[in-house]
């Protein structure tokens, strides 16, 4: 736990302990991608993203906003204990549900999904998701306690176990075959599973995490107070169509790509070469997805406080500060970021800073959703997640049948810069938050001004035009640092 009597202090420090349980695995993770874009083909890395894809939304669909309900109703009422029996036994039976259905329909929907001959990794999704959905509550609830700590190991430990299974599985594994063929490391090894030991290790790591969180699992009185159920779901179903949404608006691309490029362009070698150029963007997504795992908890309970909106404002600015940061640490250092992937990926770099700046905006938009979840009116929140899907939709059945996946990228963008633009103006109806829009746009402005002219100077020489650009990135620093010297001041007492 993070103790600090500054709010904005204590934000910072539970986003960084947030960060040993989200960025440092995700970097764990993102430290594999130039290994899995070696050993695989554009076509097999494309089958990765694909089911990833499907991982994420159905993620969303059975958890049904649940955490958020939780972290509503634990906060505001003398019975915590009943909102986490409530909301995980209902994610339980949801997820007997959906295995249910899973093994009845699964060698159908394998087929509609063009792999007719590996049902199998829709039986691998499906285990992932519900042991995923299962831990959801658990986790919200160690958020919830402040144990920022016990979370964070626990995700650590989740990704390195990922990481063992997929080395031994691809690396390990393979080389043994090779050259010590009746070694007993092999007995559970088929080579032919190949992409298919992506999934596996993943549904392994997802049991030691279940594992992992037995003592909070066994906490659970499995009852489900339905005149509290439907408070939650009342609250939560909203929520749940705002993060559906905003998941589709986020993997949607990734989803309709392949049937959208006409066959001649080798849609699943596409797929692949997108998907991996989008890991190059992988910074700015972990910046926003640790925010908001400490942001969330902390504006229900800042909300007590006289000063809120005042905080809220600062918090915005410093987000945007530190995602100008990562924005300009990749493009202007993409000349090294890109060999984090193989060279064969190498034609999508063009996508890479328009995904940093819809991944920006997307966690702007983030921020802006604390005035429809304190109001209760989370309804406003679907609305504007469902407009990010038309555009996602619009932008890429019109854009990627001409220009392939630059154009997905494009929707990417569009898609989050409306939704955080409806949200902005909404908000300030609703529960006007005063943000400094001067100040932060000199930042913006500033950070364009950098990035365009590092793509516009005339330097041919490698090591001269990375020199530049640590320039200027270092002015930039400069710049924020002296002009919020004196809240940076107050920020650290």
């Amino acid at each position: 736990m993070v103790n600090s009597n500054n709010p904005l202090k204590r934000l910072a420090g539970e986003t960084a302990v947030y960060g040993m349980g989200t960025i440092v695995p995700r970097l764990l993770n993102y430290l594999l991608t130039p290994f899995l874009t070696r050993i695989f083909a554009q076509a097999e890395y494309g089958i990765i993203t694909e089911m990833y894809s499907y991982i994420a939304i159905l993620l969303v669909i059975l958890t049904y906003g649940m955490e958020t309900a939780f972290f509503r109703y634990s906060n505001f009422s003398d019975k915590p204990a009943k909102a986490y029996n409530t909301s995980l036994s209902s994610i339980l039976l949801s997820a007997v549900i959906f295995l249910g259905l899973l093994v009845w329909l699964a060698p159908d929907v394998s087929v509609a999904l063009d792999y007719p001959r590996h049902p199998e990794y829709l039986y691998y999704v499906g285990l992932i998701v519900v042991m995923d959905a299962v831990a959801a509550i658990p986790f919200a609830s160690l958020r919830n306690q402040k144990k920022a700590f016990r979370f964070s190991k626990i995700k650590l430990i989740n990704v390195l176990v990922n990481i063992f299974f997929v080395l031994y599985f691809l690396a390990l594994c393979p080389y043994l075959s090779k050259t010590h063929p009746d070694s007993v490391f092999l007995i559970i090894y088929d080579p032919s599973v190949s992409v298919g030991y992506i999934f596996i290790a993943n549904v392994m790591s997802a049991g030691v995490t279940l594992l992992l969180l037995l003592p909070e699992l066994l906490k659970v009185r499995l009852s489900i107070d339905v005149k509290l159920w439907k408070k939650l779901f009342r609250y939560a179903y909203p929520l749940a169509i705002v993060v559906l949404a905003g998941m589709v608006n986020e993997v949607g691309d990734k989803i309709m790509l392949k049937h959208l490029l006409p066959e001649s362009s080798d849609q699943m070698k596409q797929l692949g070469i997108y998907g991996a150029n989008f890991k190059l963007a992988v910074l700015m997504s972990i910046f926003v997805q640790m925010f908001r795992f400490a942001a969330e908890p902390f504006f229900f309970a800042q909300a007590k406080e006289k000063n809120s909106k005042s905080i809220y404002a600062a918090v915005m600015k410093y987000f945007i500060i530190f995602g100008l940061l990562i924005f300009l640490g990749v493009t202007l250092f993409l000349d090294i970021v890109k060999y984090f992937i193989d060279t064969k990926y190498h034609g999508g770099l063009n996508i890479v800073a328009i995904v940093l700046f819809a991944k920006l905006f997307q966690g702007i938009f983030y921020n802006l959703s604390v005035w429809y979840k304190l109001t209760d009116k989370t309804h406003y929140g679907a609305y504007i997640a469902i407009l990010g899907v038309v555009i996602t939709i619009t932008m890429n059945v019109s854009l990627v049948p001409i220009y392939g996946y630059m154009g997905a990228a494009w929707g990417q963008f569009a898609c989050f810069f409306t939704m955080m633009i409806f949200s902005f103006v909404l908000g300030r109806k609703h529960f006007k938050v005063t943000y400094p829009l001067l100040s932060i746009g000199r930042y913006v402005g500033l950070a364009l001004a950098i990035y365009f002219l590092s793509e516009v100077l005339p330097i041919q020489n490698n090591v001269l035009s990375l020199t530049v650009n640590a320039i200027m990135f270092i002015i930039f620093v400069a710049v924020a640092f002296f002009s919020e010297k004196d809240q940076i001041r107050k920020f650290s007492t």
